[in-house]
């Protein structure tokens, strides 16, 4: 999520936390974390960053509309994301290794049919989980 959304101004002393998360509001595109424990460290734009222990869950939908994401914790560090993403989500999400090569390859066939169409991916997968 930091990635695609505040990987420029996330204030320094949280940008090598990985207990710490962004969140944003519904009206600007959902992204909200489930966790057993959670604290408010502070603000930065529209996004609120959280340190938290235990992820239970994330949920992030794009400004756009084009996304709409949901991982669900399963055991150990594994986890199922399913959902809507768009290309440039499927990029981000394999850029912080929670896709792997074979699902890109996979879904690379159908974007070079398609190469002017918006492309929008159902993804139903599990991966391990990624720290942000």
């Amino acid at each position: 999520m930091i990635t695609s959304t505040c990987r420029s101004f996330i204030p320094n002393e949280y940008g090598a936390d990985f207990s710490v998360f962004p969140e944003r509001a519904r009206e600007l595109g959902t992204m909200y974390v489930e966790a057993e424990d959670k604290v408010t460290l502070g603000r930065a734009n529209d996004i609120s960053f959280v340190r938290v222990s235990y992820v239970l869950g994330i949920i992030y939908n794009s400004k756009s509309g084009h996304t709409q994401l949901k991982w669900r914790h399963v055991r150990g560090d594994q986890g199922r994301l399913s959902g809507e993403a768009s290309t440039n989500t499927m990029v981000n999400l394999y850029e912080a290794g929670a896709l792997d090569k074979s699902f890109i390859r996979t879904i690379a066939v159908s974007i070079s049919s398609f190469p002017n169409r918006l492309q929008t991916w159902i993804v139903k997968t599990s991966f391990n989980r990624v720290r942000r």
